[in-house]
């Protein structure tokens, strides 16, 4: 992101999206050749990497670079790894994944801070005086500020990782990477040629390295190794690991472009990075509070490494059972 908004005042948004998805979708599938990983096959496989292109290349790599110009590294990282909070409610109604009522707490509060970053100050500290403001906002307004367009652009991003899920059925999520990366910035290059002016005349050498080093590790390798992970691992609980970027970002927009936060900025920040902690840490969280709410035999049994059943499994807190004469009679 830093990178991005840095060379960003020296070309143009829809074209730098494309230099960001084409070059390195043909060298994630240059790598996938190397590996004899498989190519797609039948028109299911194709039909889920078009849908994985749209939403994941097109709409989200679009919608993140013409939102960039409106806001900065900083703010819009936050904005795009708010994704882990829509990815929640898709893969529990979609996969049957668990939020419980810690990640459920998190959600609402990482929902707060979203409308703390993304809303203007004006209209918050409005709102909070008399709550009939909010109805007056232009929605025009709303889409030419940045930060929506960097929620539209978390929101395509939340969809396309779910479809993973399908996508992965059919093809090698590895591969499908590569080839929606492709598919999904044929287009940008497309609309970049009809409507945009003067794509790289003013780009100089650190332009250029800034494009290759968002292209390679922001795109080739990030995207590969996320997508890849995402067809296998429990989507809520990794796909809120993203939440570390923003950290970096906020850091090095501060350190690298001078970028400042509002103190309502901030707070969303903050409310934002408590929500997707308590989606990640959900089952710990849980595990903790049943431990407490144990008798002291009960959680003297928790202690013991490794108190296990006669098939050797692990008990959880759950299946841990107080004194019960009926239970002792049976296993005697």
């Amino acid at each position: 992101m830093v990178a991005m908004k840095g060379v960003i005042p020296h070309t143009t948004p829809l074209f730098m999206a494309g230099v960001r998805l084409v070059p390195a979708g043909l060298l994630v599938l240059a790598v996938a050749i190397l590996l004899g990983l498989p190519q797609p096959k039948g028109g299911k496989a194709w039909l889920w990497i078009g849908v994985f292109a749209l939403l994941d290349g097109l709409m989200f790599q679009g919608f993140l670079a013409e939102g960039l110009v409106r806001t900065g590294a900083g703010l819009g990282s936050v904005m795009i790894d708010s994704q882990p909070l829509a990815i929640a409610l898709l893969s529990s109604l979609l996969f049957g994944e668990i939020i419980g009522l810690w990640g459920w707490l998190g959600l609402g509060i990482g929902v707060l801070g979203i409308g703390a970053i993304g809303l203007p100050d004006e209209l918050i500290q409005n709102a909070l005086r008399d709550s009939s403001t909010i109805l007056s906002l232009n929605g025009q307004a709303l889409f030419n500020n940045g930060q929506w367009l960097m929620l539209l652009a978390s929101l395509s991003m939340a969809v396309g990782t779910v479809s993973i899920r399908y996508v992965s059925r059919y093809a090698d999520p590895v591969v499908a990477t590569g080839w929606h990366m492709i598919l999904g910035g044929i287009p940008l290059f497309v609309m970049s040629g009809v409507w945009e002016f003067h794509q790289w005349e003013y780009l100089d050498w650190n332009g250029w390295m800034a494009l290759a080093y968002a292209t390679i590790f922001g795109s080739a390798i990030a995207y590969g190794l996320f997508f890849y992970i995402a067809s296998q691992s429990n989507l809520t609980s990794f796909t809120s690991l993203t939440f570390l970027t923003p950290v970096f970002a906020l850091l090095f927009g501060n350190l690298l472009l001078s970028e400042t936060l509002t103190l309502i900025q901030w707070g969303g920040v903050s409310l934002t990075l408590i929500g997707v902690y308590l989606i990640n840490q959900r089952e710990k969280l849980s595990q903790g509070l049943r431990s407490v709410q144990l008798t002291p035999d009960q959680f003297a049994s928790c202690e013991e490494v490794g108190s296990k059943s006669p098939e050797g499994d692990r008990l959880e807190p759950s299946q841990l059972s107080g004194p019960n004469p009926e239970a002792q009679s049976s296993s005697t």
